[in-house]
């Protein structure tokens, strides 16, 4: 069973830095592709960038470079490093993990963290 712990969210000015962090706990699965996205209110839930075992990465055209994604593969961890961050970065922002367990891929979501970029 998966178990995701989020953190890093805050407040942050315009032209700030957040970095956000999530990691994968728990037993029996094998973790291959790991993401954020962001939903802001009234918005659909969106993309904002992923990472898969492998390295390669995709990213929302909105945050090309301006945010860069990684992960710790030793420590099950995928972050998320924010630069440059503008008022419409303001999003709740999920991590979601998919992973390989019981001879099948599932996905698995994080609870959530706020980040809000004041202008």
């Amino acid at each position: 069973q998966v178990q995701l712990v989020e953190s890093g969210g805050g407040l942050v000015q315009a032209g700030g830095s957040l970095r956000l962090s999530c990691a994968a706990s728990g037993s029996g699965f094998s973790i291959n592709a790991m993401g954020w996205y962001r939903q802001a209110p009234g918005k659909q839930r969106e993309l904002v960038a992923l990472i898969r075992s492998g390295g390669s990465t995709n990213y929302a055209d909105s945050v090309k470079g301006r945010f860069t994604i990684s992960r710790d593969n030793a420590q099950n961890t995928v972050y998320l490093q924010m630069n440059s961050l503008k008022s419409e970065d303001t999003a709740v922002y999920y991590c979601k993990v998919n992973y390989w367990s019981n001879w099948r891929f599932s996905d698995y979501w994080g609870q959530g963290t706020q980040v809000t970029v004041s202008s």
